[in-house]
């Protein structure tokens, strides 16, 4: 009996050794032949791509890298990422004939004011010129097909009367449950919320559809697809509202803070961002009555 168990002992032993050492040997060999690598970051093209993909799914069907290049897939026609110009193939040869799509960085917060470095300065004062001497304008091939509103007549076509705010309008109808959404958290936070409702009863006009381009550009605005929708108060208050404007009084007009912006309550430029609008209050160039269906823009920015 005594024999028996010194038997099992020993065999105990023996595996309980080779056990130690096969694991050992395991973690040394994984050190040595898998060491960690960090994962590639994904470029710029593809990260755009792949929003935009996620901002339309009823729209385009489908993201992926072929030719070299990140592309999707709409209604039957490949677009190019194209260094930001969203081109259709058979436009790539004239890439440098178009300026890109801004797919910018965009703050979940409206950072604290302060004013503009020298440099920003500086590209801040060549902005105005620069606008009125550019004739590049941005290839509308991709938005046309996205909202299928390639032309006037095609897109009134496509267009919807609603009541927002108690005023009419008319918008993509692609995006009337999206502006339905936000109407509906404006109207809410305003039954808790004194300054949202005065803002409400304080509105003058109100426009969405509007055919035209980007002031002093080639570029065919968001207004033209139904997309945007600027609102302004019966009176600013002597607060500014728009660069563009305020630069035909004040050339510096950079160093307008934020004080003397008219910026609508926070609760209605929320409602917007919750439902895939982008408010132009956040851009270095402010646009504070400007709201405007820019979905890729939030997802590529973290909301």
């Amino acid at each position: 009996m005594n024999k028996k168990l010194a038997i099992i002992a020993l065999i105990i032993l023996v595996a309980n050794a080779y056990s130690c050492g096969s694991k050992n040997v395991v973690q040394e060999s994984g050190t040595e032949e898998y060491p960690h690598i960090e994962p590639e970051k994904p470029t710029r093209a593809e990260q755009v791509m792949k929003a935009l993909a996620q901002a339309y799914p009823n729209q385009i069907e489908s993201v992926e890298f072929r030719s070299d290049e990140w592309a999707i897939f709409m209604r039957d026609k490949w677009y190019y990422y194209a260094g930001g110009r969203i081109l259709p193939e058979n436009q790539l040869e004239n890439v440098a004939n178009f300026r890109t799509y801004q797919f910018y960085g965009y703050p979940k917060e409206l950072p604290p004011w302060k004013g503009p470095n020298p440099e920003e300065i500086a590209r801040f004062s060549n902005w105005t010129s620069a606008r009125n001497q550019s004739q590049v304008r941005r290839s509308n091939f991709f938005l046309d097909d996205l909202w299928q509103a390639s032309t006037r007549a095609e897109t009134e076509s496509r267009l919807v009367r609603i009541t927002f705010l108690g005023r009419a309008t008319r918008v993509h109808r692609l995006i009337r449950e999206k502006v339905a959404l936000v109407e509906a958290q404006i109207l809410s936070a305003a039954k808790e919320d004194v300054t949202v409702q005065t803002w409400i009863n304080n509105i003058s006009s109100l426009e969405a559809y509007t055919w035209r381009n980007i002031a002093d550009t080639q570029s065919r605005s968001y207004h033209s697809y139904g997309l945007a929708i600027d609102i302004l108060p019966r009176n600013l208050g002597r607060r500014q509202t728009y660069w563009l404007w305020t630069s035909h009084h004040k050339k510096d007009w950079w160093n307008v803070p934020y004080s003397e912006r008219y910026h609508p309550p926070d609760a209605v430029i929320k409602a917007f961002e919750d439902h895939g609008f982008v408010w132009g209050g956040k851009w270095p160039l402010f646009d504070t009555m400007h709201f405007e269906y820019r979905p890729e823009i939030l997802i590529l920015n973290g909301f």
